[in-house]
């Protein structure tokens, strides 16, 4: 079985390319660490992987194993498979300069738009075509009167998340900095990525049941 794997460094961000068929866990290395995930076809990067459009298709704001995560063209890009801890964000956008600059007075702190950037730039995603992402093991909740919060992530080491790609893909992941108020238990770690040809089935029995 053909498979490789990635560590993205805290605080910093990886990108890669899938190909159809192809399975993508990302895994929650030591806990408690939010990874934002984006992606866009790899034959048109015009197509990218949109929270906005899932939310639509899902007639939700959170997502499951057996669903699929949509594309700005309506169209599924990828389908998750397994998920051993069922909580994760569509809603927030990535943590930018002007985040920690404007709401925290921080100049310089690494930020997740730029961690995606770093890789998926050398592919022609610019700043203003950069997707949103979907932040992996985000603990972001509704509040009863219909307010959003983010809590700290409620992942224990290992937790992960797997995908299968629907066509050729260019996706990227950081490992978010934040670690200003909760949101990484303020102590940012590594996430670690596996990419198969074949899903794992070794995982099959953590599967969270949609």
């Amino acid at each position: 079985m053909c498979q490789s794997h990635l560590t993205v460094p805290a605080g910093h961000g990886k990108t890669f390319r899938v190909r159809k068929g192809q399975f993508i866990t990302v895994i929650d290395s030591e806990g408690q660490q939010a990874a934002d995930f984006v992606a866009v076809n790899a034959d048109n990067l015009n197509e990218k992987l949109s929270p906005v459009h899932t939310r639509q298709q899902l007639r939700s704001l959170f997502f499951a194993p057996g669903d699929a995560l949509w594309s700005s063209e309506n169209r599924p890009l990828l389908r998750i498979v397994a998920d051993t801890i069922g909580i994760h964000d569509a809603n927030v956008p990535a943590c930018d300069r002007t985040r920690f600059s404007v709401d925290f007075g921080v100049e310089g702190h690494r930020n997740c738009v730029d961690n995606l950037l770093e890789g998926m730039k050398a592919h022609g995603v610019t700043y203003f075509t950069l997707p949103e992402p979907f932040n992996l093991f985000q603990n972001g909740p509704v509040t009863a009167d219909g307010r959003m919060e983010v809590t700290d992530p409620h992942s224990k080491a290992g937790d992960y998340i797997t995908f299968e790609a629907l066509c050729d893909l260019i996706c990227a992941v950081s490992s978010c900095p934040q670690d200003i108020i909760p949101g990484n238990g303020l102590q940012v770690t590594p996430i670690d990525i596996r990419i198969s040809d074949h899903f794992p089935t070794e995982e099959t029995h953590h599967v969270v049941n949609a």
